[in-house]
């Protein structure tokens, strides 16, 4: 790529994907049950390789996979995209034994991840979280938590310093109690990354991360009615015990884990969004340009021409300063949490100004059920909310720019 355009063979892989996303995940997607995890469509993620290339890719790599899964598949797109998210803390900050454990049923599809930050009262200022972890103090009785849901993948304790008997059992360990709200995959996933403050400072020098089994004692779900086609809950956490065999790297560093997580990810969610005002954006061509109206095509007239023409020149503009967050990421460079911030900023507004756009020149046909823009019109509002507000990337990007 060279800033401006992406490469042959990057064009020719991004293709395929679009092909592959609307031919073999689509139906698997169509297929599903609303607010559940589709562990078919994972399976099939997984048996294509391409949860195998989250892990293994660059952040621009990334961002092509979630374009173009997200051109043909919304869904595909956003499985995909919980496991890197939910994951992506144990490839970089997990033990050898975290790795082995966890990252083989992941990049397969069989363990379901989740990325455990948000909580009631601190959801975009997450240095304010309050879930609990006290140093732990024995005491009887084991218990069985019911925070998993009904996956195949085993998720025995006995991979963590919990279940091999030091850790918490031992008093050198953890008890978590409090509440998340509004996490992906859950009450359904096989293990949580959980950010639990530990109190070695405040504010974010407080926070350590744990990788929490779901079938942990003291864990609980309950799913939420969201605006969402994959399960979105709250997790309960009552003394649930973790130990330093849980741990994602060092006590009281739990929020450089989160935020080196968030940045990576950050311009994908981007990429994610320029897929679905891709999307909006052909079929609105397509559309306008055979929709009869006023004795030629809806294409014809001036009004319509403008619109697409800044609908088109939006998506451009999102895509590439997508791909500059995403190739600052992996040169390395020093300001990429204001790039990063810049890029899903711009892509997600972007992506929801194409979309009601498309569904206003498409009229009322595009709010049937079952029409690409109206599953386009509900997947783009929520993007512009998780994994930082718009007004966090915007406090972010000013915070950056007085630095």
């Amino acid at each position: 790529m060279n800033g401006f355009a992406l490469g042959t063979e990057q064009e020719e892989w991004c293709g395929r994907l679009r092909a592959l996303s609307a031919a073999r995940l689509r139906p698997l997607a169509d297929k599903g049950e609303p607010g559940r995890v589709n562990r078919p469509l994972l399976a099939e993620l997984g048996e294509l390789g391409l949860l195998e290339r989250v892990f293994d890719a660059g952040a621009l790599e990334l961002c092509l996979l979630r374009e173009s899964l997200a051109y043909g598949c919304t869904e595909a797109e956003t499985a995909l995209a919980l496991q890197g998210l939910g994951a992506h803390p144990v490839l970089r900050s997990g033990t050898a034994e975290q790795r082995e454990r966890w990252l083989p049923p992941v990049r397969a599809g069989r363990a379901v991840a989740a990325f455990a930050l948000s909580e009631p009262g601190a959801g975009s200022d997450a240095a304010a979280l309050t879930l609990a972890a006290e140093a732990d103090r024995p005491r009887g009785g084991t218990g069985t938590g019911s925070g998993r849901g009904s996956g195949s993948a085993s998720t025995s304790g006995s991979a963590s310093g919990y279940g091999s008997g030091t850790g918490a059992r031992s008093g050198r360990g953890w008890r978590l109690s409090g509440e998340k709200c509004w996490i992906s995959n859950a009450p359904e996933a096989d293990f949580y990354t959980v950010f639990a403050r530990t109190g070695e400072a405040p504010g974010a020098k407080g926070v350590t991360a744990f990788l929490v089994p779901a079938d942990r004692p003291g864990l609980t779900g309950e799913p939420l009615d969201m605006l969402s086609p994959h399960p979105i809950g709250k997790l309960t956490f009552d003394g649930v015990p973790v130990g330093p065999g849980d741990l994602l790297g060092e006590p009281g560093r739990g929020f450089a884990v989160a935020m080196a997580t968030l940045n990576l990810f950050r311009p994908s969610v981007g990429a994610f969004a320029v897929g679905m005002a891709r999307a909006a954006l052909d079929a609105t061509l397509a559309y306008t340009a055979r929709r009869p109206a006023f004795g030629g095509v809806l294409g014809d007239l001036q009004a319509v021409g403008h619109r697409v023409a800044e609908m088109a020149t939006r998506t451009e503009a999102a895509r590439l300063l997508v791909y500059a967050a995403a190739g600052a990421y992996d040169a390395g460079a020093p300001d990429v949490p204001r790039r990063s911030a810049m890029a899903k900023l711009l892509a997600t507004e972007t992506a929801q100004y194409v979309v009601d756009h498309a569904v206003q020149l498409h009229g009322a046909v595009a709010l049937q059920r079952g029409h690409l823009l109206e599953h386009l019109y509900r997947e783009v509002r929520a993007p512009r909310i998780y994994e930082g507000a718009s007004e966090v990337q915007r406090t972010i990007i000013a915070r950056e720019l007085y630095r």
